[in-house]
């Protein structure tokens, strides 16, 4: 038994060491000279702190940081209330063709993005929002097929008499919904917003399809720019490029971390059988 835990943890640590290093890499590689970016000696000789100052200097990273900090938590709000909202409809309504129209909407995770690109973009066009920041977020309020799905999984799981005494005591279902079916969802729906606040965080496709004012510019958005301008083909300057990333990097970092609980809870929960 004691073999067996000792090979278990020193298969997590193996498995930590993996999945850091990239990032111990570029949190190294950002404070080097320009010469010592690549040489990939773990600890910078001399630590160049200027390069996060630069950064800042060289470009509008406040606006770009914005930008993405709006559009993310719009992103991700949205989805998450459109996404709970159909999903509720699933898990407590009984109407013909339920299971029907619930692998309907499965099936449309087998649509390829690409597909859909150039349509959805006419549409945005069409309504004269194409080169806005809103279709970045705004077709999240249609809902996403997969958290519907993650959700109604943890509905179907919530015991059914409480909505039924909810409704003999004159509760709408909107009451219903809003009063005591969120709140006891929560870990689920703080893992829907956290996969969406990821996704939305790190886009590059929709901002470069999208955006051409550099104000309105997300921080990837803002990231293909510098590396245009300091990378293969630029100036050479490789570390205001990793800079940059470090600093698109570490607040995703810290959203994970300060909902690690609700996080694992939801996973945990949602990926039981129901």
């Amino acid at each position: 038994m004691t073999m067996r835990r000792i090979a278990y943890r020193a298969a997590l640590v193996l498995a930590s060491v993996l999945f850091l290093y990239p990032f111990l890499w570029l949190l190294s590689a950002s404070l080097k000279p320009r010469a010592q970016v690549f040489d990939n000696t773990p600890l910078p000789e001399s630590w160049m702190w200027g390069n996060y100052t630069e950064i800042w200097r060289v470009a509008p990273v406040a606006q770009w940081f914005l930008n993405s900090v709006v559009v993310s938590l719009a992103a991700a709000a949205a989805v998450t209330l459109s996404s709970s909202l159909v999903a509720f409809g699933f898990a407590c309504f009984r109407f013909p063709g339920r299971n029907a129209l619930f692998g309907l909407v499965l099936g449309t995770m087998m649509l390829p993005g690409a597909v859909t690109m150039i349509p959805v973009y006419l549409i945005w066009n069409s309504v004269g929002l194409a080169h806005t920041q809103v279709p970045l977020w705004a077709g999240n309020l249609f809902g996403s097929a997969f958290y519907i799905f993650l959700l109604r999984q943890f509905f179907l799981g919530l015991p059914r008499e409480v909505f039924e005494a909810a409704r003999v005591d004159g509760a709408s279902y909107w009451t219903i919904f809003w009063r005591i079916a969120l709140p006891l969802c929560r870990p689920a729906l703080v893992v829907s917003f956290v996969f969406e606040l990821k996704a939305s965080w790190s886009d590059l496709l929709k901002p470069l399809i999208y955006l051409r004012d550099p104000a309105l510019y997300t921080l990837p958005r803002g990231l293909k720019l510098l590396s245009d301008q300091f990378g293969q083909a630029g100036e050479q300057r490789w570390e205001i490029v990793l800079a940059g990333t470090v600093v698109t990097t570490v607040p995703l970092l810290i959203v994970f971390f300060l909902a690690q609980r609700h996080f694992v809870a939801g996973i945990a929960t949602t990926g039981a059988d129901r």
